[in-house]
């Protein structure tokens, strides 16, 4: 099912890698982003990396925020180690935004807070991978 896709996106050869604990809101993140980019989804930073290792690297990793309580901010260094040109979104609710801050100054790029909505999941891919948004509007002469 394709929900508002623009053709541009949906050629684009950058990937999303989700990684969280809780897979429903796994399946959701990819539900709303399958359409637009390559997305996977995987249950922990270990699957990730095996599924990065040769050449199917992330342009964009989605990372719960379990993961930061669990593991701590550090793990953001980890996974840049691992792929050095990702950028990183924390996957959070708004009682865990604290998390998120600690995992932003360790260096991930920013944060999507939940509840997600398809337009605001997919303006934030866009925004951080530093896709255009809409087409430009043409217009075709004046209006009296």
């Amino acid at each position: 099912m394709q929900i508002g896709v623009e053709t541009s996106k949906a050629v684009d050869q950058r990937r999303v890698f989700v990684v969280d604990h809780d897979e429903i809101t796994r399946a959701a993140l990819q539900f709303m982003l399958q359409d637009e980019i390559e997305t996977h989804e995987l249950a922990t930073p270990e699957e990730a990396y095996a599924k990065g290792a040769d050449w199917l690297k992330p342009h964009l990793l989605l990372l719960g925020v379990s993961f930061l309580k669990q593991r701590g901010p550090g793990l953001i260094g980890e996974v840049t180690a691992k792929f050095p040109e990702v950028r990183i979104l924390i996957v959070c609710d708004k009682t865990e935004e604290a998390t998120a801050i600690d995992g932003m100054k360790a260096g991930a790029h920013g944060a999507l807070v939940k509840p997600l909505t398809i337009e605001g999941v997919r303006k934030k891919v866009d925004t951080i991978l530093g896709r255009g948004g809409a087409a430009p509007i043409v217009t075709l002469g004046r209006f009296k």
